[in-house]
């Protein structure tokens, strides 16, 4: 039977691979059949507010709006949850009143935990209303136990508990769709609302499921008494009458609901069963996991007197079923996640049983007293598998059989891992890169969202809030601080939501705060959903003027695109351009009371959405730097916050580069100051043209797959918005394709954001075979690392079982701390060492460069990847199901089916591949030059840069330091660090060197290499002659120049003899004439250094010889440097005129130097 990605909505039988999120979308359709298969003529109606892990649910509603609107049901996305849970609470309404079109409507309300404490006023009250007899309501909640994607570690149960919804815990995908048909017939049935409760574990997980229809059965108790009038909504109804229905009989309803269909049930019993295990949702498949783990299956489970008890609805908990459970037990062990709500339950419901009938209840604490499962974070099969042994052991009948249990994996060492780790950050053009920066002597307070994540940026901005709170917690602070003035971030979908409140609230109090409201058109940190209903740059200034807000400025990456007249209709309204940013800033934070500053730029990541889907222009403009130009000063990244900006390591240090396949295209780097940036008007990135190795390339040999006759289990460690969602769903589908169990689990959160994201693929001959979503500890067989940081981490490798194979990407892609450390260490050869010694066997290849020289795009790596280890026989997938599996993706096939093949052939012949590539050998470093090669090489530099006697100086004061530090003995560090150092000072980039460099024939054929088709050039300088000064900082502003400006270089290149001459008119502005003296202080310098040279201050003199490295950059940036060093070097010096040995190793951050000693 052909598979179709509409499965998962279409099918009434058979199995069909899907995740939670869409679990969801299906479980409202199968309602509306199985009503209709019922008799009943129903519509469905869904409202919330998304969040993660809940995040993906309203784009995967509108992506199935066609099936929704065919099943009658309406998607109505909330302005907040608040609101979402009265218009759902109003659904339950439509019959008590005329005109009524259906028999009933069913509810879904969704949000995550947070959510659903701002909504318990309105779900209180509906719940004590009541739901009607043929709707019935299903409230969904995401939990988030470990606070990977939220300002909170979060427990749903207790919150519906104190709002009396019944709660259900699905573990699987397939019991999201089970349970969700039981909710709303509980709904029903009782008359109250339903809670759900759902984790990143079930909701981000893919699995194949059962598609029929009448799989659940219904059972409705026969054993009820129902009061007068029933159980369900009605209108008049007092609210003390609502409340006695509601804790009395509606609470019997559920009971008797739960008992008839067994939603608690012993799944596993044993003739003289002694110890119960008892977990819902998550628990219970992390608990089944353990004992796989330990090796109890059922038959081993029997003979060690297990009782294993599976509960679906964990409050209130059913007391006959439980009891029963417990019967004849010694002990129970409760196995669940946070607070022990079971445990509570199940010790209060065995209290009064007499002693040596009532068995010991553990959970959160053992039979000592001592603690047992945390109440705090979550829970994994290793530790479960910890404590059940050590119950199993405390018997000691069972001595000999415990003895032939595998024993849990013991906690990683300390050091293991690599030396780095990936912090969530702003997408590359992120907006928020801009408008979250403060000026000098400023502080801000955080947003939610993406504004989150300012916290641990340098933006002087500490402490958040709720959501909607933005900007009160100023109103308590502000009247007892010395603190004028605070800024206030805030995202336009929070200030949607809820956040123009907390700005009436401010202006109400009178208090000084800048709020600066983020309007970039999509709530980009849950999935780039659109706003919740109309919200134009102009509504947003009326909504704020009308709210008392006095002065508000709009400032945009392109102001010009607003009405010519919007100013002048808005009184106190201005318009800028993002550059001015600073001024703005610094104007309102001097206005007394509320101000508000709109920044207008579209979310990066939805406009790349917008861009491959043909919703939106692609600028045919990309920017290009020019590496031997930049000095590798790091302003770019200071002034773009961009991970685009990449460093290229070159012979003369760490330069920069743009990531062409991760840029989006804003621009905002060329802000830094800098001549090396070019804008390529019209290119197109180059792809390899060498089609004749293609044409003859042999056919690939099928290699010898590994069997699969247990679970087989993939990792995937990669890069938040890198494709490694999408190589996981493609292993997972290929699996079902295949009839295999298959099971994808992605670990996302903040980390979707340019962080850590990890699936976990788990491939098994039959679903059942599968429990817990994410693999245990020492559980991986393989590892598809698509990034070198990721993959060496501690969590990653802590997972992989001692055999487990490893294909990594050894791409050296920067972590966040490079956008302001220039000079931020990635010890590459470190981590792969590291996988190395945690693997049998592993293989590296840069596939991210390979994919951008033979496809022009580094996001088809991944794929290069799994060719790889296909072809390695890694895989126990078969090349079909591979294959069709990237067809029913969707998403760029063409382009992914050649990345799987060239990653076959680069197994099979890797120089080849790089032949086909046009590219050399790409998996180890040049060897280091040695000491008579540095020198020759930066001698013939000098010559080129100016004259053979200049390069002769150069010499002069080399050999100088060559001949005093040699009779010293062992490495001549001195000598190296002045022959590197000296050559910066004497090769200073002034206007005739930046010429040359552009017009020597490198930096063409350095374009040509990149890009294709008929372009042309924009330049970005900055010459003091010719430049305005900025009117808020008062330093020099860049300008573009035309493509004319390479004649110009040409001309000014053969002009470089009057360097120096009085001829030389650049030479006498200050920063040449400083340039020059440099050069003279450094020369008399290492003399000075070399009269009092000895063993025991020579790494010292070294150190100081190598501080020209940190001067780097032009303009202001190389100032600022500069005066850095200085006072680095003074310190120096002191400590060398004393004969202080204490060595000081100099670091670049910030734009300035640090000492770390």
């Amino acid at each position: 039977m052909p598979v179709s990605l509409d499965d998962k909505y279409t099918l009434t039988h058979g199995r069909a691979y899907l995740n939670g999120i869409e679990a969801l979308v299906r479980l409202l359709l199968v309602q509306r059949q199985r009503d209709l298969a019922a008799g009943l003529d129903t519509a469905g109606f869904v409202s919330g507010y998304r969040g993660s892990p809940l995040g993906g649910l309203d784009n995967a509603l509108w992506e199935a709006n066609g099936h929704l609107q065919r099943h009658h049901i309406r998607f109505q996305p909330g302005v907040n949850e608040e609101l979402a849970a009265t218009s759902i609470w109003g659904s339950q309404q439509v019959g008590l009143f005329p005109g009524a079109r259906y028999d009933g409507v069913f509810g879904l309300w969704y949000g995550k935990g947070p959510g659903l404490d701002r909504a318990m006023d309105p779900i209180k009250h509906a719940n004590n209303s009541g739901t009607s007899p043929h709707g019935g309501v299903l409230a969904v909640v995401g939990d988030d136990h470990l606070c990977k994607s939220s300002t909170l570690a979060y427990q749903t149960e207790p919150l519906f508990m104190a709002a009396s919804l019944p709660v259900l815990n699905p573990g699987s995908v397939q019991d999201v769709l089970d349970l969700g048909l039981h909710g709303w017939a509980l709904s029903r049935f009782a008359g109250c609302w339903v809670g759900m409760k759902t984790t990143a574990d079930n909701m981000d997980a893919h699995a194949a499921a059962d598609m029929a229809l009448d799989r659940v059965r219904i059972v409705l108790p026969e054993d009820c008494e129902f009061p007068p009038g029933g159980l369900h909504v009605r209108w008049p109804d007092p609210p003390v009458e609502q409340e006695a229905r509601l804790q009395v009989a509606k609470r019997a309803a559920v009971l008797a609901y739960a008992r008839a269909n067994r939603l608690n049930d012993v799944v596993l019993d044993s003739r003289d069963a002694r110890l119960g295990l008892a977990a819902t949702g998550k628990a219970w498949l992390d608990m089944r996991q353990a004992l796989a783990d330990l090796g109890i299956d059922d038959a081993r489970a029997r003979a060690l007197g297990l009782r294993l008890y599976r509960v679906a609805m964990p409050w209130p908990l059913e007391p006959e079923g439980a009891r029963a459970f417990a019967a004849g037990l010694a002990e129970v062990l409760v196995v669940e996640e946070k607070r022990g709500i079971i445990e509570e339950q199940l010790r209060d419901l065995l209290y009064d049983l007499p002693d040596g009938r009532r068995p010991r209840v553990l959970g959160k604490r053992d039979d000592r007293g001592q603690p047992l499962f945390s109440p705090a974070g979550e829970l994994n099969p290793t530790l479960i598998a910890r404590v059940i042994l050590e119950r199993l052991r405390a018997r000691p009948e069972l001595t000999d059989a415990v003895a032939q249990l595998r024993e849990p994996p013991p906690d990683p060492p300390a050091r293991l891992g690599g030396p780095l780790n990936r912090q969530p950050w702003f997408c590359s053009g992120c907006p928020h890169n801009t408008p979250t920066q403060v000026p000098e002597g400023s502080r801000a307070m955080a947003g939610i969202g993406c504004h989150y994540m300012v916290t641990w940026m340098d933006r002087d901005t500490d402490t958040f809030t709720q959501m909607g709170g933005e900007g009160a917690a100023w109103i308590g602070q502000a009247p007892f601080t010395e603190t004028p003035h605070v800024f206030q971030n805030i995202g336009d979908g929070t200030y949607f939501h809820s956040g123009i409140l907390a700005i009436r609230a401010a202006v109400s109090a009178g208090v000084n705060i800048t709020y600066k409201i983020l309007y970039n058109d999509a709530v980009a940190m849950t999935g780039g959903q659109h706003l919740d209903g109309s919200l134009t740059a102009e509504q947003l200034v009326q909504q704020l003027e009308g709210e008392g807000v006095q002065r508000i400025a709009l400032v945009s990456d392109d102001p010009d695109k607003y009405p010519e007249h919007l100013a002048d209709r808005h009184r106190g309204l201005s318009i800028h351009h993002r550059d001015r940013l600073e001024g703005v800033q610094r104007e309102l934070r001097e206005i007394p009371g509320t101000t508000v500053l709109i920044y207008d730029q579209v979310c990066a990541t939805e406009l790349r959405r917008r861009r491959k889907r043909g919703q939106a222009p692609v600028p045919e403009r990309r920017v290009f730097i020019n590496e031997r130009v930049c000095e590798g000063c790091g302003d770019c990244g200071v002034q773009s916050n961009c991970l685009s900006v990449v460093p290229a390591e070159t012979p003369l240090g760490r330069k920069r580069a743009i990531d062409q396949s991760a840029c989006n295209q804003d621009y905002s780097c060329l802000k830094g100051f800098c001549p090396s940036f070019v804008s390529v008007h019209g290119g197109k990135l180059k792809r390899s043209q060498n089609t004749a190795v293609v044409a003859e390339w042999p056919a690939l040999p099928q290699p010898a797959l590994p069997a699969l006759d247990a679970p087989f289990n993939i990792l995937l460690p990669g890069v938040g918005g890198m494709g490694v969602l999408t190589l996981g769903a493609v292993l997972g589908m290929a699996a079902h394709l295949e009839g295999r169990g298959a099971l994808v689990m992605t670990q996302t959160g903040l980390a979707q954001k340019f962080g850590a994201v990890t699936s976990h693929v788990r491939i098994a001959p039959r679903p059942e075979d599968i429990h817990a979503h994410c693999i245990s500890r020492g559980g991986a067989q393989l590892m598809l690392g698509a990034d070198l940081v990721v993959a060496s981490g501690r969590d990653s490798l802590a997972r992989l079982a001692p055999d487990a194979r490893a294909v990594v990407n050894s791409h050296e892609a920067p972590t966040a701390d490079f956008t302001h450390n220039p000079d931020a260490p990635f010890p590459g050869r470190a981590m792969e060492e590291a996988i190395e010694a945690a693997t049998a066997e592993a293989h590296f290849i840069d596939v991210a460069t390979l994919a951008r020289a033979l496809m022009g795009d580094a996001i088809a790596a991944n794929f290069m990847l799994l060719g790889q280890a296909w072809q390695l026989g890694l895989l126990p997938l078969a090349e079909a199901a591979l294959t069709e599996a990237i067809r029913l993706n969707g998403v760029a096939i063409e382009q992914n089916l050649r990345a799987f093949t060239w990653g076959r052939r680069y197994a099979a012949d890797a120089e080849a591949v790089r032949r086909a590539a046009g590219i050399a050998e790409i998996d180890y470093a040049e060897p280091a030059q040695t000491l008579d090669q540095l020198i020759d090489d930066r001698a013939s530099r000098l010559a080129a840069y100016q004259s053979r006697h200049y390069a002769q100086r150069y010499r002069k004061l080399v050999e100088q330091a060559r001949a005093a530090e040699t009779p010293l003995g062992g490495e001549l560090a001195l000598t190296r660090a002045v022959a590197a150092n000296y050559h910066k000072l004497l090769a200073y980039k002034d206007e005739y060197e930046v010429a040359r460099l552009y017009t020597d024939g490198e930096f063409r054929q350095a374009l040509e290499q990149q890009f294709e088709g008929d372009f042309s050039l924009t330049f970005h300088l900055a010459p003091p002659l010719l430049s305005r000064r900025h009117p808020d900082t008062g330093r020099l502003v860049k300008r573009e120049f035309g493509p004319w400006m390479l004649k110009a270089f040409g001309l000014l290149a053969k002009l470089r003899f009057l360097r120096g001459t009085p001829l030389d008119i650049f030479g006498y502005t200050a920063e040449r004439r400083l340039e020059r003296q440099l050069i003279v202080d450094y020369e008399h310098r290492i003399e000075g250094l070399l009269k009092e040279l000895n063993a025991d201050n020579r790494a010292l003199a070294a150190e100081i010889a190598g501080l020209p490295e940190f001067i780097r950059g032009f303009g202001h940036v190389k100032e600022l440097n500069l005066a850095a060093v200085r006072r680095r070097e003074a310190e120096l010096l002191e400590r060398f005129a004393r004969g202080d040995q204490q060595v000081v190793r100099i670091q670049e951050a910030k734009g300035t130097v640090e000492r770390v000693e």
